[in-house]
């Protein structure tokens, strides 16, 4: 059964389309992900993209998701290694990295600079590994 970790990018596409993911296939995230998807989608509606309706809609259906939320002791430490050792400015991609290190077996995203910046310590998976649906 393989584990991915997403991050609010991916949420937010698979709500966009609807998608629904194989079985079989289980979500992981930081915790930080409610919050990054919240002011995602909020963005989005102050810019002009899409309406409350619609950004409402797309929290329901990512709260819909079966997605374990993690954020302890251990992944935070791990986080600010990874974060340390890329020089990033932040800890906060580094958790989705940590998390995969601990807990999945591989990550998705959307941003392919953060893919490349990352592929030497995690397994980059293609959106399209959530399913057959996820396309």
């Amino acid at each position: 059964m393989p584990r991915y970790v997403i991050g609010p990018d991916v949420a937010r596409r698979l709500a966009q389309e609807r998608a629904v993911i194989a079985a079989g296939n289980q979500l992981v995230a930081p915790t930080l992900l409610r919050s990054q998807l919240l002011s995602l989608l909020y963005r989005a509606v102050r810019q002009g993209e899409l309406t409350k309706q619609e950004a409402d809609r797309q929290l329901t259906y990512v709260r819909g998701l079966q997605i374990r939320l993690l954020g302890d002791r251990v992944l935070q430490s791990v986080a600010w290694k990874i974060a340390d050792q890329l020089g990033w400015l932040d800890t906060l991609d580094a958790e989705y990295v940590a998390l995969t290190q601990l807990q999945a077996d591989a990550l998705i995203t959307l941003d392919a600079e953060f893919a490349a910046a990352v592929k030497d310590l995690v397994t980059v998976a293609p959106f399209e590994a959530l399913g057959d649906t996820a396309s």
